[in-house]
């Protein structure tokens, strides 16, 4: 029954995330959220449900949130672990709001310290990646009513992430996401660098091949393929 009442939630809130940005894209659920990334396995903030959702049974102690996040964040390299264990924290946080204006009061000024590297400690393109995806889940999930991430341009920051980052398809996957309903960005150059990357890439290639929610719903793939082309239909 659970389950049944988690599935609904994500459906209902798809709807009024959907009208809320006036999009003509039909979303199953919030694209940052209600989807969990596969990361083989990597170090990440605890897990114990079989669903996109906390299983409501967790006895995490959300007070240690932000130091618990930037720990895992700083100790991998790898976009989706990041975007995987961002995704986590912001249903954690929404359970504890002082937990949540911590994590994101904390990733911005780690992404700001990292903005006035040195030429020996050079900036950190996933610090500044960090802070803004974890903008954007916010926005998805905690809505715009004590949402500490509010005045945040999430997106803007993953554009910086990307400059300094270069050549990262699985970042690229990520902005494609933020994009998916969001009438004001064109995610087509996006989704194109992420499915090409993805031939290179197998982890990559696994969460492009993932269905959205459940067996009957599209790939993640096609969710943001379908966007490329929704914008390319509306430019033309």
């Amino acid at each position: 029954m659970k389950l049944i009442n988690r599935t609904t939630q994500c459906f209902l809130l798809a709807t009024i995330f959907s009208l809320s940005l006036l999009s003509a894209v039909a979303l199953a659920g919030p694209p940052l959220i209600c989807h969990s990334f596969e990361i083989d396995g990597a170090n990440s903030l605890p897990w114990i449900s079989h669903d996109w959702n906390l299983s409501g049974s967790e006895n995490y102690d959300t007070s240690k949130l932000a130091s618990d996040t930037i720990a895992i964040l700083d100790s991998s390299n790898v976009t989706l672990v990041h975007m995987e264990t961002l995704r986590r924290a912001t249903l954690y946080a929404r359970k504890d709001p002082l937990a949540a204006k911590q994590l994101i009061t904390r990733l911005i000024a780690r992404a700001e310290a990292s903005k006035s590297a040195t030429p020996t400690a050079p900036p950190t393109a996933l610090a500044v990646f960090d802070a803004g995806y974890l903008a954007e889940a916010y926005k998805q999930w905690l809505g715009s009513e004590n949402n500490p991430a509010q005045r945040f341009d999430g997106y803007a920051l993953v554009q910086l992430a990307l400059q300094r980052r270069g050549s990262d398809p699985q970042m690229e996957f990520a902005a494609a996401l933020i994009s998916v309903g969001n009438a004001s960005i064109n995610g087509q150059e996006h989704a194109e660098e992420a499915i090409a990357g993805a031939k290179n890439d197998s982890l990559l290639a696994r969460n492009l091949s993932a269905r959205f929610l459940g067996a009957q719903s599209e790939t993640l793939s096609a969710m943001i393929t379908r966007t490329k082309m929704a914008a390319k239909a509306d430019k033309e």
